[in-house]
């Protein structure tokens, strides 16, 4: 068969609504305050229906760090399934981000590299979406196009983005005209 195109996804600050501290974005707490963007569904649709693949790529450290529970994150990653049937495949990190580096923690490209195996993806043909630098600099060490959702946080890129937006709407629309 062959490869299919795929558009990777941040989660939180991307599909679903971040919690901004201090000028600095954090994933909700709660399955209660887990909202996604309202403009999230249509772009979603509208990419599936292009023939991409949707692929959640998250970090979820307060996992790792004990801050969170698993079963917060997974009840989560349910709602987002049912508000988003369009999402394919999610992949999670739950490494606190302390010590030796993990390959799936982004910047490292492992989860996109690991879906791109288990899925029969292109990379070639594929984009990662993402609201801070990491999802940028993983995208660009897969070997994929990246498109940066910029909410002006306290933070600077690494890597410059192909394209920088203000919703995932917005970088829908590009990734659709630029397949």
């Amino acid at each position: 068969m062959p490869l299919r195109p795929a558009v990777f996804l941040d989660r939180d600050g991307t599909l679903n609504i971040q919690v901004i501290r201090d000028g600095k974005p954090y994933p909700p707490q709660t399955v209660a305050e887990f909202a996604l963007f309202a403009d999230a569904p249509a772009a979603c649709r509208a990419l599936k229906t292009a023939g991409y693949a949707l692929v959640v790529a998250t970090n979820q450290p307060d996992v790792g760090r004990g801050d969170q529970a698993q079963a917060v994150v997974e009840a989560m990653h349910t709602k987002l399934r049912g508000l988003l049937p369009e999402i394919e495949h999610i992949e999670v990190c739950y490494d606190p981000g302390r010590g030796e580096p993990s390959r799936r923690r982004k910047p490292e490209p492992g989860m996109l590299l690991d879906a791109a195996r288990d899925l029969g993806l292109d990379l070639a043909r594929s984009w990662m979406v993402g609201d801070r630098w990491r999802d940028i600099d993983c995208g660009r060490r897969a070997g994929v196009r990246t498109v940066f959702i910029d909410f002006g946080y306290v933070e600077k890129l690494d890597a410059a983005p192909d394209f920088t937006v203000k919703s995932f709407g917005e970088a829908a629309r590009i990734i659709l005209a630029h397949p």
